[in-house]
């Protein structure tokens, strides 16, 4: 399989409008991979709290007419990041979107764990609730975003739900890099799965992003990694290499806790 993974970066000088543009002609140029990936809040910058309610869109929006024609054209599968989006009742969610490559919408998904404490995305969106994955050629996705990332539990769900590469979108801040490189590595380790972790380039709302999105094999063998400005990171991975690590290996096998109800 070849993944290509694209480190948007978000300049505050450049449109919401033209972002979109920039982007699909990117995807467009990823017409020989099997999957594109983008990464969280592109479309505004993960931490431009102050954008999310005025750029805020309906699921069917703009950035869903323009990413779906761009999977369409390219004939790839897209996860196309997430967005803000505007639940039809009111509520904000940040919410990603996988599309087939015909351009149909194969899945979204509402990140469960919210950064920000008492403040930002924790206090300005809701939460998703529901474990997401979408079945691919030769492959299942888990779909999670960003500071999901610190939350096993959650990719300890992907898996119990066929899970067998984990992709997470995220906006991570450039001064807790060590983490994102851990964690990437510790989730495809403990889950005997691939990661492909897609990070934003740039500076949001003061915010410089760590960028460096990086793809790791469920060795935790680092496979390709990018730098700090916006690139392409393209791998080609065999995803067998899943079902021969976890059967090499079955460490999955002897799970005790999570798989029963905690006596009392």
């Amino acid at each position: 399989m070849r993944a290509s993974l694209i480190q948007i970066a978000v300049d505050e000088g450049e449109s919401v409008a033209s972002r979109r543009r920039r982007t699909a002609a990117l995807i467009r140029e990823q017409a020989g991979s099997d999957l594109v990936v983008l990464p969280e809040l592109w479309t505004t910058g993960a931490f431009a709290y102050e954008e999310f309610g005025a750029e805020a869109e309906p699921l069917e929006g703009p950035t869903y007419e323009v990413m779906a024609k761009a999977a369409g054209d390219a004939g790839v599968w897209l996860h196309a990041g997430s967005i803000p989006e505007r639940d039809p009742d009111g509520p904000l969610y940040n919410t990603s979107l996988v599309f087939s490559p015909s351009g149909e919408l194969a899945a979204a998904y509402r990140k469960i764990h919210r950064f920000g404490f008492d403040k930002g995305e924790a206090v300005l969106m809701s939460a998703g609730r529901d474990v997401v994955t979408v079945r691919l050629p030769g492959t299942t996705l888990g779909v999670a975003t960003c500071y999901d990332l610190r939350f096993p539990e959650l990719f300890r769900s992907l898996v119990d739900a066929g899970a067998e590469t984990l992709v997470i979108p995220a906006g991570w801040p450039e001064r807790r890099r060590a983490h994102w490189t851990l964690l990437a590595q510790a989730r495809a380790v403990e889950n005997q799965a691939f990661v492909l972790a897609c990070g934003t380039a740039g500076t949001h709302a003061g915010v410089p992003q760590a960028g460096h999105s990086i793809v790791v094999d469920p060795w935790g063998e680092v496979l390709a990694e990018a730098g700090a400005g916006e690139e392409v990171l393209t791998v080609e991975f065999d995803p067998g290499k899943v079902g021969a690590t976890r059967e090499q290996f079955p460490a999955l096998k002897d799970r005790v806790m999570g798989l029963e109800p905690p006596r009392h």
